[in-house]
């Protein structure tokens, strides 16, 4: 057990290869998404200003689905990302 004032509370708990890549590739599908989302919400506005506002509520489920999928990539990163000896 390490002592409180010599820990490092930054320290990760896994900084294997494995890791790196799943994390890398999580930001990635996360920006894949999110920028579905935006392009969505950008068609959503669109419609709405032409007064489709059917279309433009098809857009924003889009949006707001793409958007859950990029929360649920980014929360994995988050997982990969804890901290050892916090306490």
């Amino acid at each position: 057990m390490k002592n409180l004032s010599t820990t490092n509370k930054t320290e990760l708990v896994n900084n294997s290869s494995d890791v790196i890549l799943q994390g890398i590739e999580n930001h990635k599908l996360a920006a894949k998404h999110y920028q579905e989302a935006a392009n969505h919400h950008l068609d959503a506005a669109k419609h709405r200003e032409a007064g489709n506002h059917e279309e433009a509520w098809a857009s924003m489920v889009k949006a707001h689905g793409h958007s859950s999928i990029a929360k649920e990539a980014s929360k994995e990163d988050v997982k990969n990302h804890r901290i050892k000896n916090w306490f």
